[in-house]
């Protein structure tokens, strides 16, 4: 197959990340940007759930770009079983607007801070969402993991700190990047989508 996906995203970095991927698996898919198409339009994120967000993004963007086009968008976030799975799709603006890693992650920790060990299942959880001509499809990943009391490591982004996996005894911040691309809820949607791409 030889396709352009463009990605609702203007971060180079998940730009690169992705073509990578497609790459890796020997897939015929090309990745741009908004910028290619005029920009990303400003997205309303009204959806209750990720695959609602994530689709919006994706017609948001396919609105601007030709009609063979395929469009691609991400949303995700961070699911607490305590917190009747809080702060969920407002992950990123938990603490209010603007969007702040540090007050947000303050703002769960005080909701948590009288919570044991057993009561601190969480789990981070992405959504893909592809779109295209007689195309609607969303790809889901999740990784399992318990949120600490306190944060530890000083790498990543948003609940990385607080954030300890399953399959690690190392936080999402004091994880490589390699280490991380193995399990993270957004690899594991990833590859739902390039197995879905294969079959093309």
């Amino acid at each position: 197959m030889n396709q352009v996906i463009y990605l609702a995203s203007g971060n180079a970095h998940k730009l690169k990340e992705l073509q990578s991927a497609f790459d890796a698996a020997d897939l015929a898919v090309q990745v741009l940007g908004p910028d290619e198409i005029g920009g990303m339009p400003d997205v309303e994120e009204t959806g209750s759930t990720f695959e609602a967000n994530a689709l919006l993004k994706a017609y948001g963007l396919q609105s601007k770009g030709p009609k063979n086009g395929w469009y691609l968008a991400d949303d995700s976030g961070l699911e607490v079983d305590a917190l009747d799975g809080r702060p969920g799709v407002i992950s990123a603006r938990y603490a209010g607007e603007p969007c702040d890693d540090e007050a947000n992650n303050d703002k769960v920790l005080e909701e948590m801070y009288d919570q044991p060990e057993c009561s601190r299942g969480c789990r981070f959880r992405c959504v893909l969402a592809l779109v295209g001509m007689g195309i609607e499809s969303t790809f889901s990943g999740s990784c399992e993991g318990t949120l600490l009391e306190k944060r530890r490591g000083d790498g990543g982004f948003g609940y990385d700190p607080l954030f300890l996996p399953n399959e690690s005894s190392s936080t999402f911040a004091e994880i490589s990047m390699a280490e991380k691309a193995k399990i993270s809820h957004r690899a594991r949607a990833l590859n739902k989508l390039i197995e879905w791409l294969k079959n093309q």
